[in-house]
C-alpha cells in the first residue's frame, strides 16, 4: 500500500470536485510530429501479491475478505502464477497498452524474484516492462543508480525489456525523499529516470516527470506547467490518469477522499486532462495509476461482478452503460479508446479466442456435460468424460490452420482444486497426430479461478487435441472452457 503526497491535488480536488459529467473528448493527438504508440502508454502493475499476501492488509482474512474495496476476476491471486500472469497480459493486450511499470522494491526483493517470470510473460504477449523504483528502507541515489545497473544487467537481455529511443525507462516513486540526485548522471546515457513531482525546481539530473497520483488527475494541478517545461528541455512528461481511489478496507479509518468512478465519467475526466493541451499540454507517455493496486481502488484489472457477499465489495456495474460479466472488462475496454485517440487508432489487434465458436467433440462424454460446454463461453458450465475409463480426448476443430502458442483451461471458479494429467495433440487432417506438449500435471487452482495456461506451439495444423489421462479431483477428464490464442 503507498500512500499519496500531492496536497495540492487533494486541496484543489476537495474545494472543486462534485457531480462528475462526461466531458467533451479531447483532441487526442500529440503535437509533436511523431504520432504516439502503444509503447507510449504505461500501466503501473503490481506483482507483490502471494497466497494471501497482501490481500491480508487491514486486518483481512482472505481468500473471500480482502483489503480491498472491489475483488478481482481471477480472486486472491498469486503474481507468481504463470497463469495470472498469462491472463493479465492478455488484459493488458486487450487493453492497448504497450507497456507495465512493474513495482520493484530492491535487489533480492519479492519483486525482484518474480521479475523473470513478469518479463517471460509479458515476452509471450509482445508487452514490454519499465521499472517502477520504489522507495524501499535505505534507498539513497547512489543505491538507485547500482540498482540501476543491476536491473540493466540482470534483465536487459530480455526481449520484454523496454526501451525508449534506446533507452530504459525508470519511474521512481516518492522522488522527492532524496534531495540530491546528482548520481543520476551516470546512467543518462542508457536510462530514463522520471522523478513524481509537477514541480520544475526538483527535477534536477531526472529525464522527466510523472505524477502518479490518481486524486490529482482530476484536476491536473501544474500538469501544464510541467509538460511545458519538460517539452522546452527536451524531458519526458508523463502524466497520470486514474479510474477512481478508495482504500477504505485496506486502510481503515484513513481520511484520503474517495475519488467515485461515477460509471467511467472520472476516467474519462482524468485522459481528457492529460490529452488536452490546455490542462495536460502534450505528453510524451500517459501512465496509468493502476493496472492492479488493489489496495486504493484505482484499478482497471477486471473486477468480478459477483464478489463474495457480506463484505460490502464494489464493482463496476453500470460502466460505460454495462452490466453483468460485460462490465467486469469496462475500463480495460475504455483504456483501449483512450490509447487509440492518443495514437491515432495503432493499438495492435485485440488477441482473439481462437476456439471461440469452433466445433468440439470428445471420445466420450457424461450425460449432460457434452464437449459443446467446453467452448460455449460459460465458465459455469463443464464438459465432463465417462468416469474410470481413462484415457479421453477432447478435440477442437480450428476450422483453419492459425499460429496457436498456447491454450488457456478452466473449471468452474467455486470447484476445489485439483491436478489434472493433459498431453497437447495437433493433426492437420484430424487423423494423423503428433504430440506438442507432452502429458503432464496441470494444477486447477480457485485461487487463481481454477484456470490454467497450457504452452503449445501448434502451426500447420487444424485440430487440437487434448489427452487426459489423470484427474486427483474426479476420475473423468473435465473442462469449462477451452481457449487457443
Amino acid at each position: 500500500m503507498r500512500t499519496l503526497h500531492s496536497i495540492v491535488g487533494l486541496l484543489a480536488l476537495l474545494l472543486a470536485f462534485g457531480v462528475v459529467a462526461t466531458p467533451a473528448p479531447a483532441a487526442g493527438a500529440r503535437p509533436e510530429a511523431v504520432q504516439a504508440s502503444p509503447s507510449d502508454v504505461h500501466l503501473f502493475y503490481y506483482p507483490w501479491y502471494g497466497t494471501y499476501r497482501h490481500w491480508d492488509q487491514g486486518g483481512h482474512t482472505p481468500p473471500n475478505d480482502i483489503g480491498a474495496n472491489f475483488y478481482p476476476t481471477l480472486g486472491a491471486y498469486d503474481s507468481g502464477s504463470t497463469a495470472v500472469l498469462d491472463q493479465h497480459m492478455a488484459w493488458v493486450r486487450q487493453s492497448g497498452a504497450g507497456v507495465i511499470v512493474t513495482s520493484w522494491w530492491g535487489q533480492g526483493s519479492y519483486e525482484d524474484n518474480l521479475a523473470p517470470a513478469i518479463l517471460a510473460a509479458a515476452a509471450r504477449y509482445g508487452i514490454k516492462v519499465a521499472w517502477h523504483l520504489e522507495p524501499y528502507g535505505g534507498r539513497t541515489a547512489a543505491s538507485t543508480v547500482a540498482d540501476i545497473d543491476y536491473l540493466h544487467a540482470r534483465y536487459g537481455a530480455s526481449p520484454a525489456f523496454y526501451r525508449h529511443g534506446g533507452r530504459a525507462a525508470f519511474y521512481v516513486f516518492e522522488s522527492l525523499r532524496i534531495t540530491d540526485w546528482t548520481a543520476l548522471e551516470q546512467v543518462k546515457d542508457n536510462s530514463i529516470v522520471l522523478a513524481q513531482t509537477t514541480d520544475t525546481s526538483k527535477i534536477a539530473h531526472f529525464g522527466g516527470m510523472y505524477t502518479y497520483d490518481g486524486i490529482a488527475g482530476a484536476t491536473a494541478p501544474g500538469w501544464k506547467n510541467a509538460s511545458d517545461f519538460c517539452k522546452a528541455n527536451g524531458l519526458v512528461w508523463a502524466p497520470s490518469v486514474a479510474p477512481g481511489y478508495i482504500d477504505d478496507r485496506a486502510v481503515p479509518g484513513n481520511t484520503t477522499p474517495t475519488v467515485d468512478r461515477a460509471n467511467g465519467a472520472m476516467y474519462d475526466r482524468q485522459w481528457n486532462n492529460a490529452l488536452d493541451p490546455a490542462t495536460g499540454g502534450a505528453p510524451t507517455w500517459v501512465s496509468v495509476t493502476s493496472f492492479n493496486e488493489w489496495h486504493e481502488g484505482s484499478i482497471i484489472e477486471p473486477a468480478r461482478s459477483n464478489p463474495p457477499s457480506g463484505h460490502g465489495y464494489l464493482t463496476y456495474e453500470g460502466a460505460y452503460g454495462k452490466t453483468g460479466a460485460a462490465a467486469e472488462t469496462a475500463y480495460l475496454d475504455r483504456t483501449r479508446y483512450w490509447v487509440e485517440r492518443f495514437t491515432g487508432g495503432t493499438t495492435p489487434p485485440a488477441n482473439p479466442d481462437l476456439a471461440q465458436g469452433k466445433t468440439i467433440t470428445a471420445s466420450s462424454t457424461q450425460p449432460g456435460y457434452p464437449a459443446s460446454n467446453a467452448n460455449d463461453g460459460n465458465q459455469g458450465s463443464y464438459w465432463e468424460s465417462a468416469n474410470h475409463a481413462f484415457p479421453q480426448t477432447l478435440t477442437l476443430d480450428l476450422g483453419s490452420t492459425p499460429d496457436v502458442g498456447r491454450l488457456v483451461l478452466s473449471l468452474p471458479p467455486s470447484w476445489g482444486a485439483r491436478t489434472q494429467t493433459i498431453e497437447v495433440r495437433a493433426s492437420a487432417d484430424g487423423s494423423s497426430y503428433t504430440t506438442v506438449a507432452p502429458a503432464q500435471g496441470y494444477r486447477f487452482d480457485p485461487a487463481t479461478q481454477n484456470t490454467v495456461t497450457v504452452p503449445a506451439t501448434v502451426r500447420g495444423h487444424r485440430f487440437v487435441r487434448l489427452v487426459f489421462s489423470g484427474n486427483t479431483g474426479w476420475p473423468a477428464g473435465q473442462v469449462a472452457e477451452l481457449q487457443a490464442y
